[in-house]
């Protein structure tokens, strides 16, 4: 009888044979496309298609830039509990473990998964090029001007549309530009807050949220935080009953360091009890785009009907480090943040900003975020891998729901700031749990960023890092063995 199944299941069978007689182990490279096709004498349309049947069926997955391996099994690795950090303000003092971090993720020779930077070549940089130097040249007297808050309509117009996509609806007269993110926060917190007031954030949270209210004379209240679903609203509940809050800054999206999303509804009932509370929410946005999943791209500003809430974003994780634009939506504050915007830093640069709405309106932004997305999807997933295999039995990591950040639990014995330290010494830098709170808590956690390309260097780096936690708590076998 004549075989009527498709050529590419085939040839998808055949290796997928392979690799369950453990002819190809996991995480070995399997045939390039033009090698399969040479030797099965198909075509490289049809291995293309069996390959793509076998990354979807998660027995294989294709590394950037290096070509296609054999998936790793699913080890049995935990995700860590919700936090418990203490019910008290506290003030806050991390600059010092930041900048040893940082200066360390700025040195090429350095292996570095403490920068949550991602590397240039993530993004399409000929491309943005282009249209800079295009931009230049049309727009030859915009570099002879300073640009003045808010911004440029063409990028807010640009903005507006794009929040379309978070289910906002937003008046483009209502935003402001800022250089980054990282300003749109101070200013949103200099605008509702004073010297010695207390703000709710999730534990961990993002170091540089902690720099902000470090500089600022505020005080950190952290709240219980999932590192699935996101900050806890009945533990957030309690503290606004026991405390003065006067803001709440979280990230609802792709969390920094956990990788948590809010449900809908979770994001709505926020919205609703803190406007209810009169107690402004500062929402970071930053990385919602890098969701995996597109529903849960949606922003929880989406559900603001009295202007209670402010949110900020920049596209430094998504088109292009090196342009540092961000934005704010005030809120009830508009003419508060455009004010300090104006007497902090003035205006940004206005080629940059016609660029970047430029970059924004093409089709080239959505292709190339999709193409992000699954890169940082694949890296992650490899580097779960690699933690599943060399790091301590016991060792817990969390499976984000967007971006290319890992939050790492040891076992008991696990000390990341001494591992931090020797890591340094063999050029490998990691951001230790500590950073991420005003407590200076999670000392046996550590965060691990996955935003350069993924190479047989940054994997062994990431399996020595396992080594010497192995090591540091007494250890010889490889986890889960």
């Amino acid at each position: 009888m004549l075989d009527t199944t498709p050529l590419y299941h085939q040839v998808a069978d055949q290796l997928h044979g392979l690799i369950r007689a453990g002819t190809l182990r996991p995480g070995e490279r399997v045939p390039s496309v033009r090698r399969l096709s040479r030797q099965q004498g198909v075509s490289v349309a049809t291995v293309l298609q069996a390959y793509q049947r076998l990354e979807d069926a998660g027995v294989i997955e294709a590394r950037p830039q290096s070509g296609y391996y054999v998936k790793r099994g699913a080890r049995p690795v935990e995700e860590p509990a919700s936090s418990k950090p203490p019910q008290r303000a506290l003030a806050v003092e991390v600059n010092a473990i930041a900048d040893v971090m940082l200066q360390a993720g700025q040195d090429p020779k350095m292996v570095s998964f403490g920068s949550a930077c991602p590397a240039g070549d993530m993004f399409p940089l000929e491309r943005i090029r282009r249209v800079l130097s295009s931009r230049a040249r049309r727009d030859r007297h915009a570099l002879g001007r300073y640009g003045l808050p808010p911004g440029t309509e063409a990028l807010r117009r640009a903005i507006a549309r794009r929040a379309l996509e978070w289910g906002c609806r937003i008046d483009h007269r209502n935003l402001v530009i800022t250089n980054g993110c990282m300003e749109a926060l101070n200013l949103c917190l200099r605008a509702v807050t004073s010297p010695g007031d207390t703000v709710a954030l999730e534990s961990p949270t993002y170091y540089g949220f902690l720099q902000i209210l470090q500089a600022l004379g505020l005080k950190a209240l952290e709240i219980p935080t999932h590192p699935r679903t996101g900050i806890s609203l009945e533990a957030l509940e309690l503290a606004l009953q026991a405390h003065d809050v006067k803001a709440v800054l979280v990230m609802p999206n792709v969390s920094n360091p956990v990788g948590a999303t809010m449900t809908e509804q979770a994001k709505k009932r926020l919205v609703e009890m803190l406007a209810a509370k009169g107690v402004p929410l500062i929402e970071d946005h930053i990385y919602s785009e890098l969701s995996y999943d597109t529903a849960a791209r949606r922003a929880a500003k989406c559900f603001d009907r009295t202007g209670n809430v402010m949110l900020c974003s920049s596209f430094s994780k998504t088109l292009a480090p090196g342009l540092k634009a961000g934005f704010i939506e005030p809120g009830r504050w508009r003419e508060r943040i455009r004010t300090l915007k104006f007497v902090s830093s003035g205006g940004n640069a206005e080629i940059v900003e016609l660029t970047l709405a430029e970059l924004l309106e093409s089709g080239g932004y959505e292709r190339s975020l999709r193409q992000l997305r699954r890169r940082c999807e694949q890296q992650v997933d490899a580097a779960r891998g690699v933690i599943a295999e060399n790091f301590p039995r016991g060792t817990k990591v969390t499976r984000p729901t967007g971006g290319f950040i890992l939050w790492v639990e040891l076992p008991k014995g696990g000390d990341s700031m001494a591992l931090f330290e020797k890591l340094l010494e063999r050029g490998i830098s990691i951001a230790p749990g500590p950073m991420f709170s005003a407590t200076q808590r999670y000392r046996n956690c550590l965060r691990v960023s996955v935003g350069h390309l993924w190479t047989e260097r940054t994997e062994k780096a990431l399996a020595e890092v396992g080594r010497l936690a192995r090591a540091q708590i007494g250890e010889g076998a490889i986890a889960n063995a």
